[in-house]
């Protein structure tokens, strides 16, 4: 879990008041949750930009006017250019408290020679302790032949974490990839096969 991030109450809001905190090295954010009104806060953006790095959900403690407040990161906009991070929506959390939240699938193991592995399902949707969510839902293809799939319910998940996705779905199909047809083939390829079949 992240350190203690310090964080400032917003008192102005709308566009131009986000681009200005921007510009002050500041990123905007939002907690709601727990019944709870929503607070409006900012960040120093190079300080939630290294705590959220490389994170799938990222649990947050932040600290705001002398009170700690255990967060979630349930949404977080980047700039599509610069990814940098415009504004965060984040979830109040207790110590305890199950959370539903999607886990990407992550690949290990290489399948039979010969085979291709296509990732069906990116994320699988868990409800997880707001404290030990998994970095990622592992799905070893060691070995398997093509025409297997593996779905939601071959998938092992951490003691604590239950599975929300149909058990019925695929994550992953394994496959025997069919050599390219003529139409296939480019059409300098094309030409050159032709070349060669009437030599």
């Amino acid at each position: 879990m992240a350190d203690k991030i310090h964080v400032e109450r917003r008192e102005s809001f709308g566009k131009g008041a986000s681009r200005q905190l921007r510009r002050d090295g500041r990123t905007p954010a939002v907690v709601y949750g727990h019944g709870s009104e929503p607070v409006h806060i900012s960040f120093d953006s190079h300080e939630i930009f290294l705590a959220t790095k490389g994170q799938a959900n990222p649990i947050l403690t932040i600290s705001l006017e002398g009170k700690d407040q255990l967060v979630l990161v349930k949404e977080l906009q980047r700039n599509p250019l610069s990814r940098i991070i415009e504004h965060l929506d984040l979830l109040r959390v207790a110590q305890g408290e199950k959370v539903d939240v999607e886990v990407p699938v992550e690949i290990s193991g290489e399948s039979f020679p010969g085979t291709i592995h296509t990732v069906e399902l990116m994320h699988v949707l868990v409800k997880a302790p707001a404290t030990a969510i998994p970095e990622a839902i592992v799905v070893d293809v060691e070995g398997r032949k093509d025409g297997e799939n593996v779905t939601v319910a071959d998938l092992t998940f951490p003691q604590g974490v239950e599975v929300e996705t149909a058990p019925e779905a695929i994550v992953v199909v394994i496959s025997t990839p069919s050599a390219p047809s003529e139409a296939d083939l480019a059409p300098a390829e094309s030409a050159e096969a032709s070349e060669e079949a009437s030599e």
